[in-house]
């Protein structure tokens, strides 16, 4: 039984007339009459029971209603969950980030889609530092990542969401704690900590580039597996950390120092990147909603292209 067979059975056996059946489906009574018996053969029974006076259900079409029901509405939802992944207000978004520095922009993100189209499945992924989590997008793993990169390559699209000012944490005790603002030249005989990245993260790549314009090699004596880790070693004396604002903001060391960096440089930008010519509506739609958020567009329905 195709679901036109359905639709046409459904209308007789709710209206219990053909011509008011086939006004309501749109056809002429003999078409619809054709198509109900036309099911009936299929069937192999006789649906109604039809006689000048009045049109009546059979005991097998009593029992056709529900299924026809069923089918009916089964249908009606495809073209539903169709419509919906079409228009980007469903489906599976995978959302990557580096946990500590980028967690709150996240929630923030996460409730407005929630609020805006909680059709879809936002599935996040932390831990992605900049460098990786820029390949996994390439290779199609991550849907979007957010992050800080001083280059994209032409096939990544980007939004810009914020911009950040780097700060240094400084251990209980360290000779300039307590002091606003820090210049770069007086922490030349210091230790560092570290967290993976190296040069290709824009922030793995301002310590080394910094230091040397003001005139000294960093020592760095201990790499963190990620910003918190990286502040509890500071915390505990291991030696100090260039990091972002953000950082300073989600996590809390009881005896660690903040200080903003002087000769900082231009502040770095947190990105949300995404494949370029990808075409899923669905990630077009947390785009813009990213983009109405962070950025002040009007209702996040439109996803724009973004300068990178």
């Amino acid at each position: 039984m195709e679901v036109h067979h359905a639709r046409a059975f459904l209308a007789v056996a709710e209206e219990l007339h053909f011509g008011r059946a086939a006004h309501r489906v749109n056809l002429t009574q003999p078409a619809l009459s054709r198509l109900v018996q036309g099911l009936e053969r299929t069937l192999g029974a006789a649906l109604f029971d039809r006689t000048t006076r009045k049109v009546a259900l059979t005991p097998a079409g009593e029992a056709l209603v529900p299924v026809a029901e069923d089918l009916v509405h089964a249908v009606e939802r495809a073209g539903e969950a169709v419509r919906g992944a079409l228009a980007g207000e469903t489906g599976r978004v995978r959302l990557g980030f580096a946990s500590a520095s980028a967690i709150r922009p996240v929630a923030r993100l996460a409730r407005e889609v929630q609020s805006r189209a909680p059709g879809l499945r936002l599935e996040l992924e932390s831990a992605h530092f900049s460098p990786q989590g820029l390949e996994r997008v390439l290779e199609g793993e991550l849907d979007l990542c957010l992050g800080r990169w001083d280059y994209v390559p032409p096939a990544v699209d980007a939004l810009v969401l914020a911009q950040e000012r780097l700060v240094v944490a400084l251990p209980p005790g360290h000779r300039l704690w307590g002091d606003a603002t820090v210049a770069l030249a007086d922490l030349a005989e210091d230790r560092w900590i570290t967290i993976p990245g190296g040069p290709a993260s824009a922030l793995g790549a301002r310590l080394p580039t910094l230091a040397q314009a003001a005139g000294f090699v960093p020592r760095i004596v201990q790499q963190a597996p990620d910003s918190w880790s990286q502040v509890v070693l500071v915390d505990a004396g291991v030696g100090l950390a260039l990091t972002v604002d953000s950082v300073r903001e989600n996590i809390r060391g009881e005896a660690v120092g903040w200080a903003e960096l002087e000769d900082a440089g231009p502040p770095l930008d947190v990105q949300l990147i995404w494949r370029a010519g990808r075409g899923d509506p669905a990630v077009a739609r947390v785009v813009a909603i990213a983009a109405a958020l962070f950025g002040g567009d009007d209702d996040g329905q439109d996803s724009p292209e973004r300068p990178r």
